[in-house]
């Protein structure tokens, strides 16, 4: 159950609006790397976390919730910078940019039209949302290393977007977002710690299945072969302990592959055989 409070999360001020920047904190929204994919990647973690292991579901669903709180925000900070904007700034984003003019003047990607100058779930070239974004395996390590990547890539990007604005209240607003993806990036590393026998991912699997004869080697595909270039992940033992890194200069091999009986059976076949 979610209950709401009318209150943002934290201040969001914009002294100098700016509809460029409106575009671009679309993509904090509604892109790869914005909130709404944290948002509903954690929850829906979540709801496939076990009965043993609440305290995992509780981490999720709580960071799932302030991601929801950090949509709001950027929503705001969208509204503040399309409808605060002077006159002559709105005709001269129009002037310069033809999607900004096609936002100001009511067409794609509707952010006149369908939202009255206000946010909407899409990135900054107004591609909605996909839930393709979203990863939720099952595998609570698997889950745990996806969403260090999601807060790093969110983190560049929020980082990216502090640099494109000089508007104090934006840099404000943008400086406690890439505060908070410090701190998530950070705890779903210390939640990695806590989880035994993590490495590799599914840990659950009997190693002795796998192909003992290169589940730790480093294989080249370069054409020509190539010394051993003596790095972590070509010598010594292996970070899950089980093994010891090795180089091979070529790959295995497994011959041509002979398709033509299934070729021939696909095309040359009657109908409804």
């Amino acid at each position: 159950m979610f209950y709401h409070e009318p209150e943002l999360q934290y201040e969001v001020e914009v002294e100098e609006p700016d509809p460029y920047f409106a575009k671009m904190l679309q993509q904090a929204i509604g892109g790869a790397e914005g909130e709404m994919r944290v948002a509903l990647q954690y929850m829906f973690q979540a709801f496939a976390v076990p009965s043993d292991k609440q305290e995992y579901r509780t981490l999720l669903m709580e960071t799932a919730a302030e991601e929801l709180g950090h949509i709001e925000m950027l929503a705001t900070a969208v509204a503040k910078n399309l409808e605060g904007a002077p006159q002559h700034m709105r005709e001269e984003a129009r002037e310069n940019d033809a999607v900004i003019d096609a936002m100001m003047s009511g067409g794609q990607p509707r952010q006149a039209l369908s939202a009255g100058l206000h946010a909407m779930p899409v990135d900054s070239n107004g591609v909605p949302f996909s839930g393709n974004y979203v990863v939720a395996s099952g595998n609570l390590a698997a889950d745990m290393y996806a969403n260090v990547m999601a807060e790093s890539t969110g983190r560049l990007l929020a980082t990216r977007l502090y640099e494109m604005t000089d508007d104090p209240g934006m840099k404000d607003m943008l400086s406690y977002l890439i505060a908070r993806d410090t701190m998530h990036q950070n705890q779903w590393h210390a939640a990695l710690e806590t989880m035994e026998d993590h490495i590799p991912v599914p840990a659950s699997f009997p190693q002795e299945k796998e192909n003992q004869d290169v589940n730790y080697d480093f294989m080249s595909t370069f054409r020509e072969q190539r010394e051993d270039p003596d790095q972590r992940w070509t010598r010594g033992q292996s970070p899950d302990g089980k093994g010891e890194f090795s180089f091979r200069a070529e790959q295995p091999g497994g011959g041509m592959p002979d398709l033509e009986e299934v070729i021939d059976e696909m095309y040359n076949s009657p109908s409804g055989e």
